[in-house]
């Protein structure tokens, strides 16, 4: 049994750890847990009172409606087990958060088998980073794998035996239904950029690609048969023609032809431009930090919707300036709470949601992490005009 005092000294090597130096919102979210735990709250604790106490929700947030809790909860499973593959290796006391509550735990490190004792013979360590480990660790090396190698995500999934979301929501249908078709495949790509060795590497990096790659696996997950993912430079004419492209980062090369000509937005290293602004926005939807914050950084996301090749098809664009402004948008786009505010903001006077369409969203974020995401705006595209076409 380990004593507080070990526990409390395993916690703080943990948050003084390389592995979490970068990570101020999960050092918090970990040492508040372990507080709570080692004085014996944590079995009361209820995810609304994590959002106020940790992320500085207001009183009006709901659970229900916003995931943050749950999606910094899921990394910091992750980083747990980083630690533990990595510096921690050598700890004693395994630090754990078992998944369906906050509690947290402390166990001793199992003893190594001595020479001629049998490994049954000794207590197996817990198992709980194991899916997490395998769904961030194995779909991030899956993705990155992918640019070269076009392997398809429905192996990965396979494999990690992603968790599929207990929620399918009238309004997540609406916004997924034209790019889960039965007779054309989902093709997931990645912006690709080429380095120093003129060798192509995802441009989409760090924990915010970790987070975004994690949402949007396990939202695909056994939800549609045929789904690949690949890097924009492997992207490949009969992929275009033939598939529907969810699209992730600034689009490139062949794909800039593919937008609209009478597109509202752009989006670049500077933040979202507004091409025709409307009376009383601005031209430039750009960074800027929270009022009384110098670790809330607030930027802006971009989600497109246009036609594919030969106006075939549909290709979902998810941009921004930042990493985890795309975060931003596949959460929008996968998350029900988030979903029924994009669906309410697009639904037309005649009931129906337009078919092309750009929509703006603002990201709060700290630690390159989105802990909030608000409509801003969104124009609706014409289909005649929006037929891109490659050359």
């Amino acid at each position: 049994m380990v004593v507080e005092t070990d526990a409390q000294a395993q916690v703080r090597r943990i948050l003084e750890s390389k592995t979490f130096r970068t990570s101020e919102v999960h050092r918090n979210l970990l040492n508040y847990l372990a507080e709570k735990s080692l004085a014996g709250d944590a079995d009361s604790l209820k995810e609304y009172t994590v959002g106020l106490d940790v992320f500085s929700k207001p009183s009006s947030y709901d659970p229900r409606q916003e995931s943050v809790v749950r999606m910094h909860l899921a990394r910091l499973r992750q980083k747990l087990g980083e630690y533990y593959r990595t510096e921690g290796m050598e700890d004693s006391v395994i630090v754990d958060i078992p998944k369906g509550a906050f509690k947290v735990t402390f166990d001793e490190k199992p003893a190594v088998p001595e020479p001629g004792v049998p490994a049954a013979a000794l207590p197996l360590p817990r198992p709980s980073y194991k899916i997490e480990l395998v769904l961030g660790g194995l779909l991030l090396a899956a993705i990155a794998a992918a640019s070269y190698f076009g392997l398809r995500l429905r192996e990965v999934e396979h494999t990690t035996q992603m968790t599929v979301p207990a929620t399918w929501t009238p309004e997540l249908r609406e916004l997924w239904a034209p790019l889960m078709t039965q007779d054309r495949p989902l093709v997931v790509c990645l912006a690709t950029e080429t380095n120093s060795d003129n060798k192509s590497t995802p441009s989409l990096t760090g924990i915010a690609t970790a987070n975004g790659a994690f949402l949007l696996g396990q939202f695909l997950a056994n939800r549609i048969q045929n789904v690949y993912v690949t890097g924009s430079d492997a992207l490949t004419m009969p992929e275009l023609s033939m598939g529907n492209v969810v699209y992730l980062g600034q689009p490139a090369n062949r794909l800039l032809q593919t937008l609209p000509e009478d597109q509202q937005f752009t989006s670049d290293a500077e933040g979202v431009h507004n091409l025709h602004p409307h009376p009383g926005e601005p031209e430039l939807f750009g960074d800027s930090r929270s009022p009384g914050s110098k670790q809330v950084v607030e930027s802006y996301a971009l989600i497109t919707r246009v036609p594919g090749l030969n106006a075939k098809g549909d290709i979902l664009y998810i941009s921004g300036s930042h990493t985890f402004d795309v975060t931003a948008g596949v959460e929008a786009f996968t998350d029900p709470g988030q979903a029924k505010m994009l669906v309410t903001a697009l639904r037309k006077s005649d009931g129906t949601l337009p078919k092309y369409y750009q929509i703006v969203l603002r990201v709060r974020s700290m630690d390159e992490t989105p802990i909030e995401v608000s409509y801003v705006t969104h124009r609706e595209l014409s289909a005649t005009r929006a037929a891109g076409r490659l050359h």
